[in-house]
């Protein structure tokens, strides 16, 4: 387990929560516990990671409310919901809505490690990913304007001759573009440019 990721637990159960407190301890992973769903929000810190351990039934602020609230606050830590036998359906609910995964009651301590091991995969991965196209955005930002148009045309498909017809210049010169749009923004084929121009467009279309 990375040691900088935090379990973070919610659940109104105190045995609940010194039980999976034990648990975590074992193995040497970082933890917090919170008593309702309430006092997490009252604790929240957008810039930790890790993944939440969340009980879907919660007097004042159900589990599945919480999770609509840190979906508005852009909260992207992966959630497993605890759940009790009828709460099953109410579990498949809140993956469709973004939920990582939920483990019923009475669970086996190892199947939940495993299912916050996997959390915890998920979270650092998601992260690199988002770092990743923060990376991407970046250097488009940096692009000239003759380098943001070229890139735009390479990346809708437009042949190296067609290319260079419209901007007056050699399908060599455009050649060189490509080649240092490459270097520039750290992709090595076509679908990587592209997929970099998706990024770029949502991020522009959501600023």
């Amino acid at each position: 387990m990375d040691k900088d990721q935090i379990v973070l637990i919610v659940d109104d159960d105190e045995g609940v929560r010194e039980g999976l407190g034990l648990m975590l301890e074992s193995v040497g992973q970082p933890y917090r516990t919170y008593a309702s769903a309430i006092e997490f929000l009252d604790a929240y810190d957008p810039e930790l990671s890790g993944c939440l351990v969340l009980d879907i039934r919660m007097p004042r602020m159900s589990g599945l409310e919480l999770q609509g609230k840190l979906k508005e606050l852009g909260c992207v830590l992966p959630i497993i919901f605890i759940t009790g036998h009828g709460d099953v359906p109410m579990a498949v609910d809140a993956m469709r809505q973004g939920a990582l995964d939920f483990i019923r009651k009475p669970f086996r301590e190892q199947n939940l490690l495993d299912r916050i091991n996997d959390a915890l995969r998920f979270d650092a991965g998601h992260r690199e990913e988002l770092l990743s196209k923060q990376q991407a955005l970046e250097k488009v930002k940096s692009l000239s304007d003759l380098e943001r148009s070229i890139f735009d045309r390479v990346t809708a498909g437009d042949m190296n001759k067609v290319i260079a017809a419209d901007f007056k210049i050699s399908e060599r010169t455009v050649e060189v573009h490509r080649s240092h749009l490459k270097q520039k923004l750290g992709a090595k084929t076509l679908a990587q440019l592209i997929r970099i121009r998706i990024y770029a467009e949502k991020s522009e279309e959501a600023s």
